[in-house]
């Protein structure tokens, strides 16, 4: 087998390993417009990357963190509604990356590329990154699991048996922006809230507990980039966006059961 089409199989992997409990929580606490703003910021990361010349990965990171601690201040302040900020946070973020990158006359920027990514390209320094950034992930999601679950459930009570929720909060809120951040040469910036939303909502529609949704999902995040990846080989589609089709026809037959969760 071709290497890049390796790489590109165990970087899809790796991602969809953490994509799966992490959009869990996505799902349940209905944050699926956090994420499309963190999509959106990281443009924005990009477009700073090439200007003030420093490695793309590094500023998308950047970006995402402060604009996750930037949207967690503003609501705690109680400015405005949540889906308000969060609307005038990613419109902002993703027209402030598209006006930079407009400025860079002398250097060529591939929009496609940042937009709907580009899984073939992953290199063995990627994997690095990628499983980094997973495992950093996994290993904060096993560790806040139920103080994550009791705030999810019931706030109110989390707080009375003396959970910080604020903490809790802001450590989700933190954990998805450096999960977007190192999905988005993967599936793009348009694309990686696709695949965190996806296979938990077909994930929720058969399993009754949440740990079991959890690996569920993981599974079919996995069996999306598989199958997406073997369109895009086969068919010649762009892979990204044929591993965000598999998860939503892995989604429609999940339809045809009984929703337990």
């Amino acid at each position: 087998m071709i290497d890049f089409l390796i790489y590109a199989l165990l970087a899809g992997l790796g991602l969809a390993a953490v994509a799966g409990p992490l959009g869990c929580f996505v799902v349940w606490r209905r944050m699926a417009y956090f994420g499309d703003t963190l999509a959106h910021s990281a443009l924005l990361g990009v477009a700073l990357g090439v200007l003030l010349n420093i490695d793309l990965g590094i500023a998308v990171a950047a970006v995402c963190l402060i604009m996750a601690l930037g949207l967690v201040a503003l609501e705690q302040q109680g400015v405005l509604a949540l889906d308000t900020l969060l609307g005038i946070l990613s419109h902002s973020a993703l027209a402030a990356g598209l006006v930079v990158i407009s400025l860079l006359s002398d250097i060529r920027v591939d929009l496609m590329s940042l937009l709907f990514g580009d899984l073939l390209s992953v290199t063995a320094s990627d994997l690095w990154v990628i499983y980094t950034g997973a495992a950093v992930a996994i290993i904060l999601l096993t560790t806040l699991w139920k103080p994550l679950i009791s705030i999810t459930v019931e706030p109110d009570l989390a707080a009375v048996e003396g959970i910080n929720v604020a903490r809790i909060r802001t450590a989700l809120m933190l954990i998805t922006a450096l999960v977007i951040a190192v999905a988005m040469k993967i599936v793009g910036v348009l694309l990686i809230t696709a695949l965190l939303i996806i296979p938990a909502a077909a994930a929720r529609r058969v399993c009754a507990t949440p740990e079991l949704m959890a690996v569920t999902a993981s599974l079919v995040a996995m069996a999306s980039v598989i199958s997406g990846l073997a369109a895009s080989w086969y068919i010649d589609t762009p892979a990204g966006p044929s591993i965000v089709i598999s998860a939503a026809l892995l989604f429609c037959f999940s339809l045809s059961f009984k929703q337990k969760a």
